[in-house]
Protein backbone atom coordinates (compact mmCIF):
# COMPACT_ATOMS: atom_id res chain seq x y z
CA UNK A 1 0.00 0.00 0.00
CA UNK A 2 1.20 3.82 -0.88
CA UNK A 3 -0.09 6.53 1.39
CA UNK A 4 -2.84 7.21 -0.71
CA UNK A 5 -4.25 3.85 0.45
CA UNK A 6 -4.11 4.93 4.42
CA UNK A 7 -6.73 6.86 6.06
CA UNK A 8 -6.82 8.26 9.78
CA UNK A 9 -8.38 5.32 11.88
CA UNK A 10 -7.92 2.77 9.90
CA UNK A 11 -7.10 -0.26 12.16
CA UNK A 12 -4.94 -3.98 10.89
CA UNK A 13 -4.75 -7.02 12.88
CA UNK A 14 -1.64 -9.12 13.06
CA UNK A 15 -1.76 -12.80 13.33
CA UNK A 16 -0.74 -14.48 16.22
CA UNK A 17 2.63 -15.62 17.20
CA UNK A 18 3.82 -17.32 20.59
CA UNK A 19 6.44 -16.69 22.36
CA UNK A 20 8.86 -19.63 22.95
CA UNK A 21 12.06 -20.12 25.49
CA UNK A 22 14.42 -20.37 22.97
CA UNK A 23 13.13 -17.11 20.98
CA UNK A 24 14.29 -15.39 25.36
CA UNK A 25 17.38 -17.37 25.11
CA UNK A 26 18.48 -16.25 21.45
CA UNK A 27 17.63 -12.58 22.13
CA UNK A 28 19.69 -13.03 25.60
CA UNK A 29 22.64 -14.68 23.45
CA UNK A 30 22.15 -11.75 20.57
CA UNK A 31 22.42 -8.40 23.06
CA UNK A 32 24.05 -10.02 25.75
CA UNK A 33 21.49 -8.87 27.70
CA UNK A 34 21.24 -11.82 30.49
CA UNK A 35 19.55 -10.15 33.49
CA UNK A 36 18.51 -12.93 35.40
CA UNK A 37 14.62 -11.88 34.88
CA UNK A 38 15.19 -13.45 31.48
CA UNK A 39 17.75 -16.60 31.92
CA UNK A 40 17.35 -17.62 35.54
CA UNK A 41 14.60 -19.47 36.31
CA UNK A 42 14.67 -20.37 40.09
CA UNK A 43 15.88 -16.42 40.31
CA UNK A 44 12.68 -15.36 37.97
CA UNK A 45 10.70 -17.16 40.08
CA UNK A 46 11.25 -15.20 43.68
CA UNK A 47 10.84 -11.94 41.40
CA UNK A 48 8.16 -9.96 40.76
CA UNK A 49 6.48 -11.73 37.70
CA UNK A 50 7.50 -15.53 39.41
CA UNK A 51 8.44 -16.84 36.21
CA UNK A 52 10.81 -15.83 33.17
CA UNK A 53 9.65 -13.05 31.00
CA UNK A 54 10.99 -12.01 27.53
CA UNK A 55 12.81 -8.75 27.09
CA UNK A 56 10.92 -5.42 26.71
CA UNK A 57 12.55 -4.48 23.76
CA UNK A 58 11.90 -8.41 22.42
CA UNK A 59 8.38 -7.24 22.57
CA UNK A 60 8.97 -4.61 20.27
CA UNK A 61 10.85 -6.18 17.91
CA UNK A 62 7.74 -8.87 17.81
CA UNK A 63 5.39 -5.79 17.73
CA UNK A 64 7.39 -5.46 14.05
CA UNK A 65 8.04 -8.07 12.86
CA UNK A 66 3.46 -8.89 13.35
CA UNK A 67 3.05 -5.39 11.49
CA UNK A 68 5.49 -6.72 9.02
CA UNK A 69 3.78 -9.74 7.91
CA UNK A 70 0.75 -7.86 7.32
CA UNK A 71 2.30 -6.88 4.03
CA UNK A 72 0.57 -3.09 3.90
CA UNK A 73 3.86 -1.67 4.04
CA UNK A 74 6.36 -3.89 2.30
CA UNK A 75 7.58 -2.52 -1.36
CA UNK A 76 6.24 1.48 0.06
CA UNK A 77 8.06 1.88 3.78
CA UNK A 78 11.06 4.35 3.16
CA UNK A 79 12.08 4.62 6.64
CA UNK A 80 11.28 3.71 10.11
CA UNK A 81 11.34 7.36 11.91
CA UNK A 82 11.32 6.39 15.52
CA UNK A 83 9.80 4.85 18.35
CA UNK A 84 7.68 7.58 20.45
CA UNK A 85 5.67 7.12 23.93
CA UNK A 86 6.22 3.08 24.13
CA UNK A 87 4.98 2.02 27.07
CA UNK A 88 5.81 -1.47 28.53
CA UNK A 89 2.56 -2.01 30.74
CA UNK A 90 2.65 -5.74 31.31
CA UNK A 91 4.92 -8.98 30.71
CA UNK A 92 5.22 -10.84 27.78
CA UNK A 93 5.81 -14.44 29.21
CA UNK A 94 7.27 -17.69 27.86
CA UNK A 95 4.43 -19.63 26.26
CA UNK A 96 1.75 -15.99 25.25
CA UNK A 97 0.48 -16.00 22.15
CA UNK A 98 0.60 -12.34 21.35
CA UNK A 99 -0.77 -10.07 18.26
CA UNK A 100 -0.14 -6.34 17.36
CA UNK A 101 -3.00 -3.23 16.18
CA UNK A 102 -1.70 -1.19 13.99
CA UNK A 103 -4.21 1.74 14.27
CA UNK A 104 -3.37 4.65 11.54
CA UNK A 105 -3.30 7.92 13.47
CA UNK A 106 -2.38 10.53 10.97
CA UNK A 107 -1.33 10.32 7.31
CA UNK A 108 0.49 13.71 5.42
CA UNK A 109 2.74 14.09 2.57
CA UNK A 110 6.34 15.26 3.14
CA UNK A 111 7.39 18.30 1.23
CA UNK A 112 9.31 16.62 -1.26
CA UNK A 113 5.40 15.44 -2.45
CA UNK A 114 7.14 11.75 -3.43
CA UNK A 115 6.90 10.43 0.51
CA UNK A 116 4.73 10.94 2.95
CA UNK A 117 4.48 9.76 6.52
CA UNK A 118 1.96 7.57 8.55
CA UNK A 119 1.89 7.94 12.25
CA UNK A 120 0.62 4.81 13.96
CA UNK A 121 -0.24 3.41 17.29
CA UNK A 122 1.24 -0.17 17.49
CA UNK A 123 -0.71 -2.39 20.47
CA UNK A 124 0.93 -5.73 21.37
CA UNK A 125 -2.04 -7.77 22.74
CA UNK A 126 -1.70 -10.74 24.85
CA UNK A 127 -4.02 -14.22 24.19
CA UNK A 128 -6.17 -12.62 27.38
CA UNK A 129 -6.48 -9.38 25.80
CA UNK A 130 -4.36 -7.66 27.76
CA UNK A 131 -2.27 -4.66 26.22
CA UNK A 132 1.20 -5.53 27.41
CA UNK A 133 3.16 -2.66 25.19
CA UNK A 134 1.67 0.09 23.00
CA UNK A 135 3.15 3.27 21.54
CA UNK A 136 3.42 5.32 18.41
CA UNK A 137 6.07 4.32 15.56
CA UNK A 138 5.93 6.68 12.70
CA UNK A 139 7.22 5.94 9.16
CA UNK A 140 7.50 7.32 5.80
CA UNK A 141 6.01 5.67 2.70
CA UNK A 142 6.25 6.43 -0.91
CA UNK A 143 3.20 7.69 -2.72
CA UNK A 144 1.82 6.54 -5.99
CA UNK A 145 3.31 9.13 -7.82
Amino acid sequence: MFLEDFEVGQTFESQGRTVTEADVVAFANLTWDTNEVHTDATAAAEGRFGERIAHGVLGLSFAMGLASRLGIFEGSSVALLGVEDWRFTGPVRIGDTITCRVEILAVRRTSAGDTGVLDRRFTLINQDGATVQAGRIPLMVRTRG
